[in-house]
């Protein structure tokens, strides 16, 4: 439980962040994923889960985690 409030945190900083530093910036990438189709839309995420199993799994073999 520890460790999904920690993510979650994390998670809520990062796009805390995004939003209270460059809103603007946050228009224009949603203008632009309105011009992807649904399937690179999905591709996208697809690879940022990826990307995100992949540096939990590396955390965790580092002991980050524990």
């Amino acid at each position: 439980m520890g460790i999904a409030l920690l993510a979650l945190g994390l998670v809520l900083i990062v796009e805390g962040l995004v939003y209270a530093l460059a809103p603007s910036l946050v228009e224009d990438m949603l203008a632009a994923l309105r011009q992807m189709t649904l399937e690179t839309r999905r591709l996208v995420g697809f690879a940022a889960l990826c990307i995100g199993i992949a540096l939990v799994w590396l955390a965790a073999s580092l002991d980050v985690l524990s």
